[in-house]
């Protein structure tokens, strides 16, 4: 009989059977895991392919922190590039004296080069392509500006010296594609407009960027130029590498996205192992049968290499239909992120989430197989099938190496793969050895102090010895499963509460920066008059020049925010006492008079390789300043307090170019202060820290939200893998509680033998699983989110009780229907 004909007959028959259950359910949940997130970033990358362009707003975008030499404009419009220019910085406007923080974007008439700006007359009116840019004494605002300051559209408002009328609200920005980091709301207004308003002075964070457009050869062309003639803090965007906050930003959350889904992958293989382990054991007599009737190796394995076949193409395909109905809930959470329409998914996900879902089937599930191949025909008269072969356990290797195949391929980047498929391996290592010597130490304990502890509990115990390979693979699936649903609840939950206990409540929530030396004197005694004790440290901005005589440049490192680093400026300052909440980790504190003296905060200095002793060169104003590193700072940044990269003692910076910055708490009440203090001193930014977080977090909630969907995979793939690795320990048992019973022994003995052993089991793994979520919650808490978190103790006991409680609940369904069952019926069964 053909080997596909049995097989979909084995399959049918096989498909009211538990463990083929569990295994589509395992695969069905990791497909679906990995295509939801697979179509979303589809989605994501060919938006940014298809609109690259005019995400930048022309072909090439040259952006820097100060203006651009003439030289590049004017060798762009030789060419006959099309250009434009843009200034962009935060700055506060005022209405009807309320005062908001704003991002404002100067614009040359022909902006933007690549796209379209659209235009409304009223907030939630419809749009049509703008005319141009805004004309000389004119802005437009975005719907958010309009609706905090309740905007019309003929009204003015006051930014910095000027006044200047609304003209209308923008309602699309072709280089704004990305709202992560849009903090503040937007105000377009005419570069013309620009120098009247006094806003730009010395201290001021603006961003220069030069747009250029034209024909393909003219643009690389003009690159190459523009290329070999870039200076500090100048860098070029074109479509392949532009706007890489957009990038970088959704990156990193689909990397989140993909290391949930990644787990779920780690938990549905385990579950696949276990289910898989346990199909084999229940079909070794159907094979020894069918040996009997004549069918060959050959003819078995193929027979259950087909059916496993037709069972992984329709759990992937089921998967990979629930992963792109689910990709819409993260469509719904992550999409309004972009300003730009998401365009359909291709197919492409849904082949890598079948491809994964059989890599998955066959590398776990083959293993067993092989077992079923060699079933000898003796087995249907004698119940003795020997231990796993050198094969079987070379084919679980192979399992192991095909899932971190898959673990590379999912996370698209070596480093993510390595840490998910090194921690992987190494919690099996270390869980397996884990469970291995307590269980070696309970039957050691078995003789002794539990010897008046009554047959249930030295039966029990002894059981965990005798089986010790089945009840390791037990343990280590049950605290893997554990551990997930420990860091899905109580580790989240320390890692917000810590994050909640970082930001003191009366930490301070308004900053003051551009105030010039001529204002601090007043800016003082109008903060004091309001009773409010601000210190004004004053700030001068430098480039990191050299670094013990060598020239520093961003091509020097390897590291990303190193680079990003060195191309700014840095913001410098002085003082001669340690200024609170900062800690001297290493050399010491410099002296009031000591000159030419440098303390570094230790991330910039471990970031750049900055170490005690190191000279210094900063360039100021066009000028170079020498110093020597004499101590690293810890700061405590979630103070909210102004902190600085670099401080030196009076005398070494004073006569450079400065600008004063300070910092407070403002009771809500008492919001009225800012709009004097705006009204007084225009030039003044104010940022309102309270509300950025909350903006900020506003868009870290919607992440969270897309990252716990993908972790109700994770927490359903942790299920199943308990209650198949609860199913293959009930299997066992079956055999042995038959033979017991005909043995004379009584069934509320064997009751209490399987209750004491699963109760056993189950703290055990919750005692590992405790373990391993602390320790993952310290390495997340320390390279994720920068903070320390206090190890909470009463996970441990809840664990432990927890599991023994789950266990032996399960235990105690499954013992009584087993207990239940004639011992006569179980041994003709063959167990």
């Amino acid at each position: 009989m053909n080997a596909l004909v049995v097989a979909c007959r084995l399959l049918r028959r096989d498909s009211r059977a538990g463990e083929l259950r569990l295994l589509v359910a395992a695969m069905l949940i990791a497909v679906a895991a990995l295509s939801a997130v697979g179509f979303f970033a589809d989605r994501v990358r060919q938006a940014l392919e298809r609109e690259a362009h005019q995400l930048l707003g022309a072909d090439l975008l040259l952006t820097a922190d100060q203006p651009w030499p003439a030289a590049f404009a004017a060798e762009a419009a030789r060419r006959g590039l099309a250009r434009a220019e843009t200034r962009a910085f935060p700055s506060m406007v005022l209405h009807e004296g309320a005062a908001q923080l704003t991002e404002v974007k100067a614009v040359s008439p022909g902006y933007p080069l690549r796209g379209g700006l659209r235009l409304a007359p009223a907030v939630n009116a419809p749009d049509a392509p703008a005319p141009g840019v805004p004309p000389a004494g004119a802005v437009w605002v975005d719907e958010r500006l309009a609706a905090a300051l309740a905007l019309k559209v003929g009204d003015a408002l006051a930014l910095g010296r000027t006044q200047l009328v609304v003209g209308g609200v923008l309602t699309l920005e072709p280089d704004r594609g990305v709202n992560f980091f849009s903090v503040a709301p937007r105000l377009m207004m005419n570069l013309a407009d620009l120098e009247a308003t006094g806003l730009v002075q010395v201290g001021s964070r603006v961003a220069y960027r030069l747009l250029v457009a034209g024909e393909a050869k003219a643009v690389r062309d003009f690159q190459r130029w523009a290329e070999s003639r870039l200076g500090r803090g100048q860098q070029i965007e074109d479509a392949r590498t532009g706007r890489p906050e957009i990038r970088t930003a959704l990156e990193r959350a689909q990397r989140f996205l993909g290391l949930s889904a990644l787990l779920t992958v780690v938990l549905a293989a385990v579950a696949v192992a276990l289910a898989a382990r346990r199909y084999s054991q229940r079909h070794l007599d159907p094979c020894a049968v069918m040996r009997c009737l004549g069918a060959t190796q050959g003819f078995l394995l193929a027979t259950y290499l087909a059916q496993f076949a037709l069972l992984g193409i329709v759990a992937s395909a089921a998967g990979c239909a629930l992963g792109f109905v689910g990709h819409f809930a993260l469509h719904a959470w992550l999409a309004e992120l972009l300003a730009t329409p998401l365009p359909p998914p291709s197919w492409l996900p849904a082949g890598q989430g079948m491809a994964v879902g059989l890599l998955l089937l066959f590398g776990f599930a083959v293993p067993p197989l092989l077992q079923l191949r060699r079933v000898p025909t003796v087995r249907v008269l004698r119940r003795e099938f020997g231990p796993p072969a050198g094969a079987l356990v070379g084919g679980y290797l192979l399992g192991l190496a095909a899932l971190a195949g898959a673990m590379f391929w999912v996370a698209g980047e070596a480093v993510l793969g390595a840490w998910v498929v090194g921690g992987f391996l190494g919690a099996l290592l270390v869980f397996a050895l884990v469970a291995r010597g307590a269980i070696r130490l309970a039957a050691g304990l078995r003789g002794g102090a539990h010897a008046a502890a009554g047959f249930g509990w030295r039966y029990g115990l002894a059981n965990l010895e005798r089986h010790a390979l089945g009840s390791v693979v037990q343990i280590v699936a049950l605290a893997i499963g554990l551990m997930a649903l420990l860091l899905l609840t109580a580790t989240r939950g320390d890692l917000l509460e810590a994050w909640r206990r970082a930001m003191p409540a009366d930490a301070p929530n308004r900053f003051l920066i551009n105030i010039q030396p001529e204002q601090k004197a007043a800016v003082e005694r109008h903060l004091r008059a309001a009773g409010i004790d601000a210190e004004l440290a004053p700030m001068v901005r430098g480039r990191l020049a050299m670094q013990n005589e060598r020239p520093v440049s961003a091509a020097d490192y390897e590291e990303d925010r190193a680079k990003r680093l060195v191309e700014r400026e840095f913001n410098l300052s002085w003082r001669a006492e340690l200024p609170p909440g900062n800690t001297v980790t290493r050399g010491r504190w410099f002296g009031a008079d000591e000159a030419r003296a440098a303390s570094v905060e230790e991330g910039l200095a471990k970031t750049l390789g900055i170490a005690v002793g190191d000279r210094l060169q900063f360039t100021i104003a066009g000028e170079p300043v020498a110093v020597e590193v004499s101590s690293l700072r810890k700061l405590d940044w979630d103070s909210m307090r102004v902190n600085f990269f670099v401080l030196t003692p009076p005398g070494v910076l004073e006569a450079y170019p400065a600008s004063f910055i300070t910092s407070f708490h403002l009771p809500p009440e008492r919001a009225d202060l800012v709009n004097g203090l705006i009204r007084e001193f225009p030039n003044v930014t104010v940022i309102d820290v309270a509300a950025i977080v909350r903006q900020l977090q506003s868009v870290l909630d919607q992440v969270a939200q897309a990252v716990q969907f993908i972790f109700l995979f994770t927490l359903a793939a942790g299920l199943v893998v308990l209650y198949a690795a609860l199913g293959s320990a009930f299997e066992e048992r079956r055999y042995e509680l038959a033979v017991m019973r005909s043995l004379g022994a009584r069934r509320e003995q064997l009751r209490r033998a399987l209750l004491a052993e699963f109760a056993a089991v189950g703290a055990l793994a919750g005692a590992i699983a405790a373990l391993g979520a602390a320790v993952v919650g310290q390495v997340l808490a320390a390279k994720a989110f920068n903070f320390e978190v206090d190890t909470s103790l009463w996970p441990f006991p809840a664990a432990v009780v927890g599991g023994a409680v789950l266990v032996s609940v399960a235990g105690w369904l499954a013992a009584r229907r087993l207990l239940n069952t004639s011992p006569l019926q179980v041994l003709r069964a063959g167990g």
